[in-house]
């Protein structure tokens, strides 16, 4: 079992939020439903998904890598 480190969205430089959300979006392949999305109003979803505290950003120890959770 992997071990991780909540990263509060503010701590990374704009480019670098970015990059971990967009990262996320290509490699899960998220489902919106059946509205198509650009990358852009994805990362704005996700921020706002980091605001409201449904989602954080995890750094896992394993792997050396950062994803985006649900937070539960």
């Amino acid at each position: 079992m992997s071990d991780y480190i909540e990263i509060p969205p503010d701590q990374l430089a704009p480019e670098l939020l970015d990059a971990v959300i967009e990262a996320f979006i290509n490699r899960e392949g998220t489902d919106y439903g059946l509205l198509e999305y650009s990358l852009d109003q994805k990362v704005k979803q996700i921020k706002s998904q980091l605001e409201s505290g449904r989602v954080v950003i995890a750094y896992d120890t394993a792997t050396e890598s950062c994803t985006v959770l649900v937070k539960e």
